[in-house]
This record gives structure tokens, sequence and C-alpha cells, in this order.
């Protein structure tokens, strides 16, 4: 028993490490892929009804498509072909981003369904790895959520993948500290408040996987969502539901075959400010979120088509109740 407590020790002392020597390899590495600046768009308005806001939002798809077309080629003259392919095929007729920008690694948000009829709006929040580059995976698990609250409820939604911030890589100082979930929290805030502008009554949900999870969190407090869902979440920066200061039914699910299972929960000071880590495990009773049933998948299986935990989101964005863990 008493080798427990020396590997939590030997471990924790390898994190702290990270977080001191991980900065500064991370100041060497190559310069982000350039991009236009993005043109101002419309704020969108709520009033007119429903064919109004579609009309608006139709605009807004198309200036952002124009937009993601010209960071593309701007990708492509730089020789960043991977980048350039990802935005092409983002640039698509049938694709629908209320915002993009290519700047800093890349900002975007789109639309997988009808936003302007939408009763039930699902806002998705990557965690660590998620960029431009990889951005296909990200859309299959908003497409896969979205097919599956059409087909098992019939529900008029959408979701939205929100790839609003710079997500960190993971094991990296960034991914351990909650500096990038502090700087992405207002902008999400933002987001979801115009969200409720313009569509009214509409149920909003707003699900955080991985660091994606701790950014939620941090964003959570009075914003008018119906549920807050944290799945494979390293844990929050709070030590209990209540203190994310949320009206909304906050839920949590952890695979049983998900490596985050693993990470010690613990919350650090820093010497130069901040802390490492992220605190209480929201899976735990004592964190006091609701439990969902997450299955054995792995920590990027959770929007898997046919999985227990595709489905249990779906029911918690339509309002129903899941399936408990």
């Amino acid at each position: 028993m008493a080798l427990l407590p020396r590997v939590r020790r030997a471990l924790l002392a390898a994190v702290v490490a990270a977080a001191v020597a991980l900065p500064l390899a991370g100041a060497a590495r190559p310069s982000d892929v350039p991009a236009p600046v993005p043109p101002a768009v419309a704020p969108l308005r709520a009033d007119g009804g429903p064919d109004a806001l579609a009309a608006a939002l139709e605009g807004r798809y198309a200036a952002e498509r124009a937009a993601l077309r010209e960071a593309a080629r701007t990708a492509e003259e730089h020789g960043a072909r991977l980048r350039a392919a990802s935005l092409r095929a983002m640039a698509g007729a049938d694709r629908r981003f209320l915002e993009f920008d290519g700047r800093d690694g890349g900002r975007s948000a789109e639309v997988v369904g009808d936003l302007a009829r939408a009763e039930r709006i699902a806002v998705l929040v990557p965690g660590a790895d998620t960029g431009l580059d990889s951005y296909a995976r990200f859309r299959a698990g908003a497409t896969a959520l979205q097919r599956t609250l059409r087909r098992e409820f019939g529900a008029r939604s959408a979701v939205v993948a929100w790839l609003g911030y710079r997500t960190p890589a993971t094991g990296s100082a960034a991914s351990l500290t909650p500096g990038r979930a502090d700087r992405a929290a207002p902008r999400l805030r933002s987001f979801v408040e115009e969200l409720a502008r313009i569509r009214p009554g509409a149920r909003i949900t707003l699900l955080g996987h991985s660091y994606g999870s701790v950014v939620c969190a941090r964003a959570a407090a009075g914003l008018p969502v119906a549920a807050l869902v944290l799945y494979g979440s390293p844990g929050t920066g709070s030590d209990r539901a209540a203190d994310l200061r949320t009206d909304a039914a906050v839920w949590a699910g952890r695979a049983s075959g998900d490596w985050i299972a693993d990470v010690p929960h613990l919350r650090v000071p820093l010497p130069a400010g901040g802390e490492l880590g992220f605190g209480t495990d929201p899976v735990e009773p004592g964190f006091g979120a609701r439990r969902f049933a997450a299955g054995d998948g792995g920590h990027s299986d959770y929007l898997l088509p046919g999985s227990t935990p595709l489905r249990n989101l779906a029911r918690i964005v339509d309002g129903r109740e899941p399936e408990r863990a």
C-alpha cells in the first residue's frame, strides 16, 4: 500500500517539471500558418421570425465560406497543403459556419442542422489537439450527434461545433493549467448568449469534452443553458458542481476505457502564479454532478455513431433522462 503514494508523488513531480519546462520548448515551435483578417459581419437579429433569421443566416454562411476560401488560398501560397485542403473542405457549399478566423491556429463555429428553427441546440466544445488541420474528426462528432437527435427523437435541432479557442496539445503545460480555458470562457459566453438571443425559447445544452469541459465550467456562471455536460473531463478547477454557479443541470460521464481516469485530480499552486491541475473529478459523488452511462470506449469515442455515450448525450440535449451510471 505504501507504493501508491510514492507513485502519485513521482507522477506529480513529473507533471510539475513538465509545467515548468514545456513553455520553453513551446516557444521554439514553427510559426502558425498565416491567414487573412476575416471580414466584419453584421450581428444576427432575433426579430422577424424564423424565415427572416434563416435568410440572415444564409448571408452569414455565404460570407464565412468566402473567408474560408480566401484562407485556403493563403495557406496554399504558404505551402501548408494540409491546412489548405482542410479549409477547402470546410468551404463546401453544404457547410454552414457562423464564425471563422484562420489566424492564431484558427477559430470557427459550424452549424449542423437548421439553426433558424431549432428547438434543441447543442454546443460542442472540444479538448486538446483539435484544430483546423484535424477538423474533420470534430465535425464528424457533431454530425453524429445531430443525426441521432433527428433519428431517435425527431427533434428540430442544431449542433454547433464551437472551435472558438486555441486548444492545447495533450501533455503540454497548457493542457495542465487553466490559462487557455480562462481566455476562452468569455468568447464562449458571448457566443452562447447570442444563440439564446436569436433563438429565444430553444433548449441549449453546453457539452465539453476533455479540456473543453474546463472551458465550459469557466463559462458556466449564469449562462442561459438548460444542461451542462462534462465528459472525459480532467476536472473543472472547482471542487463542487455548485461552485460553477449555474442553474443548469450538470451532468458528468467517463467511459471505462478512458485514460483520463489516471490523471491525478490535484490543484497545485505554481511559483510563477496560477495553478497546475483541475481538482475534483466530476464523476466523483462528492462533486455533485448527475452521472450518465458512458460505455466502455476510449477518450475519443464518446460521439461514435451507435455508441452508448452518444445516445445518452442526445437524450440530455433533448431534455430526456439518460441511462445512469
